[in-house]
């Protein structure tokens, strides 16, 4: 069982308005979160971040699946979360889990009508179809939280219509699945399986989640690559991960491209089609 987010008076005292939303999953009795009536500050995020601890309940800056703005706050307030759907973070080893993805990824298939063999190959080079590995831990060159705050400063100063949820989690990572969020469906419906990987990149990068929306994904990092090579074992991870982020980004990506980005860059932002 999912555990259901709940207030405590000193956190309701805390907090904007706001309400409980009910999953449209099961019985119509689960609540996995807490979102607020309006947008919100970065200095509102940071202090429920530092709450955690006592509270049990991990802040999430959320976003709408409409840039525009959308009347019911797809999939928050729509209640669209189907946390019964998730297993246990615990039930997925993140290495198996990023070397099966990218075998799936990498794998040539004559049928395939999106990318030719070739083509695979050269997005995904030097490594080619060949896992590489994971990225050895890095050593943090600052304090997780304190790079998590100051990443949502800059995620509400360019999203300022961020509300804020709150789950029920012992970290940002398992919040994903606590709150049945689906946003990579289209390539595994088990949250679960991203929130293992997750955990492991908070352990080995400083990785904090800060914000998600409908099928995005932003991260603060404290310790980034800070040498190409390294960048690139991060590159694959993150083709594994989410390969639209490579194959579907702003530009057309190779992954020695991708890494050349993610050098010293203290966030990870993910997009699944």
């Amino acid at each position: 069982m999912h555990p259901e987010t709940r207030l405590s008076p000193d956190m309701d005292a805390m907090l904007p308005p706001g309400r409980m939303i009910t999953s449209d999953e099961g019985d119509g009795d689960m609540q996995p979160l807490w979102l607020s009536d309006g947008p919100v500050s970065a200095e509102l995020w940071s202090r429920l971040r530092a709450e955690h601890v006592t509270s049990g309940l991990w802040p999430l800056l959320l976003d709408s699946r409409t840039p525009g703005g959308d009347s019911e706050f797809r999939p928050w307030a729509s209640g669209e979360l189907f946390p019964e759907s998730m297993s246990s973070p615990d039930a997925h080893d993140p290495a198996e889990l990023l070397a099966r993805w990218w075998q799936a990824y990498t794998r040539i298939d004559e049928d395939d009508d999106q990318r030719a063999a070739e083509d695979r190959l050269s997005v995904t080079a030097p490594f080619g179809s060949a896992w590489p590995g994971t990225a050895p831990a890095r050593t943090l060159a600052t304090d997780p939280d304190a790079m998590a705050a100051h990443y949502a400063q800059i995620f509400t100063a360019q999203r300022p219509l961020s509300c804020l949820g709150l789950v029920a989690a012992r970290c940002g990572a398992d919040a994903l699945a606590a709150v049945g969020w689906e946003g990579a469906a289209n390539y595994d419906n088990d949250t679960a399986t991203y929130s293992a990987v997750i955990r492991d990149w908070e352990q080995r990068f400083g990785v904090r989640v800060v914000a998600v929306g409908s099928d995005t994904l932003h991260l603060s990092v404290a310790a980034p690559p800070t040498r190409i090579e390294d960048a690139l074992l991060v590159a694959a991870e993150h083709f594994a991960f989410c390969p639209d982020t490579i194959w579907q980004g702003a530009r057309a990506y190779t992954l020695a491209a991708y890494a050349d980005r993610i050098v010293d860059v203290n966030c990870w932002e993910f997009w699944w089609d």
